[in-house]
């Protein structure tokens, strides 16, 4: 990803940075997080249009290890980079958590 594609990220999808089908990647990692309930058939038949069977379940299961992995660190509390660099710093001295 470019530096223009992250700072992209906030316009929900509209930019022109992204391609129709990283857009609707983005769509689904963001349903995925956010409103999981409303991803129907007809959402599904978007994504059948650009992936694959194999390529749908990876991205699901990518945006699903991310999305846990986001809710990890903020029930640790590692969403700050003071916390952030104190645990880095643990680990690099091979001080396990």
């Amino acid at each position: 990803m470019t530096e223009a594609m992250v700072e992209a990220l906030g316009q929900g999808g509209t930019s022109p940075e992204f391609t129709p089908r990283e857009k609707l990647a983005l769509q689904f990692a963001e349903l995925m997080a956010v409103n999981h309930k409303h991803i129907d058939d007809d959402f599904f038949a978007a994504l059948k249009q650009e992936f694959s069977a194999a390529q749908i379940i990876e991205l699901g299961m990518l945006i699903g290890v991310f999305i846990g992995y986001g809710r990890l660190l903020s029930v640790l509390d590692l969403e700050t980079s003071a916390l952030t660099a104190e645990v880095r710093t643990e680990l690099l001295e091979g001080n396990r958590l």
